[in-house]
């Protein structure tokens, strides 16, 4: 069972269709889900009291805050709120700690679903170089970390905006993972020849097209193996929630 609170107003047109596939991969899977929408001008006050609520309730055995949220509000401060053992998202600090210790317990989604998208696909990690585009705690961070831990065994190398001779290093890469947050970012002459490309980003041009952060035209003929946007990391993100919310709920019974 999850609770998930959402901004009513602040949400974009990408996001809503997210919670709406969220709400019919629950109820697919047998889940029990509730929707909890605040007005944009809701005070922290009010989001901290209702997941509160939430998190001493029996029923809840997962809860997600959907990002963004309004910039009034300390979204730190509301993610370190809720219970560890109810955070499937993965983003809170004592989750993140273990992930960083070496203990994973509720990993972050996103990079959770590329991990088992490689594994499913047979494609070998163990000693390849990857290269993870973006640092945010949602993504690229976590996903490094991920790919480091001992039985996965990469070497990681994470590019941010300050990153200088980015197209050398990402011509390196047997495994690029874009997270960059910039449609079509991503070019053929960034690519080395045969890498597998796995494009997590969700950008709407002004036309209404959905693309990632990669050019999927230009460089789908250059490499080994790419994911497409949308339908690629986008219903793994969902499929890693529901695995952790059955994996916390296991958890809350045993503690």
């Amino acid at each position: 069972m999850a609770a998930q609170i959402i901004d009513g107003k602040a949400l974009s047109l990408i996001i809503q269709v997210y919670v709406r596939n969220k709400q019919k991969a629950c109820e697919k899977a047998g889940f029990e889900s509730w929707l909890h929408k605040l007005d944009a001008n809701s005070t922290q006050a009010d989001l901290l009291n209702l997941i509160s609520k939430l998190n001493q309730d029996p029923k809840v055995h997962g809860i997600l805050v959907q990002l963004p949220l309004p910039k009034h509000l300390n979204t730190d401060l509301i993610l370190d709120a809720v219970t560890a053992l109810k955070d499937v998202d993965g983003f809170g600090p004592e989750n993140l700690g273990l992930l960083t210790s070496g203990r994973p317990r509720l990993l972050p989604c996103t990079p959770h679903g590329v991990l088992v998208m490689l594994q499913r696909y047979k494609i070998p990690v163990a000693g390849k170089h990857v290269v993870v585009l973006g640092r945010s705690t949602i993504v690229g961070k976590p996903m490094g970390l991920i790919l480091l831990q001992n039985g996965i065994d990469a070497t990681v190398t994470i590019c941010h905006s300050k990153t200088s001779n980015l197209k050398e290093i990402t011509r390196q890469a047997d495994i690029l993972v874009a997270a960059i947050g910039k449609p079509c970012f991503v070019t053929a002459d960034m690519v080395k020849p045969g890498a597998v490309v796995i494009d997590v980003g969700i950008n709407r041009l002004e036309d209404g097209k959905l693309v990632g952060d990669v050019d999927y035209e230009q460089v789908l003929p250059l490499c080994g193996a790419i994911t497409p946007v949308p339908g690629g990391v986008g219903p793994m993100t969902i499929t890693m929630l529901l695995h952790n919310t059955l994996l916390a709920a296991k958890l809350q019974q045993k503690s």
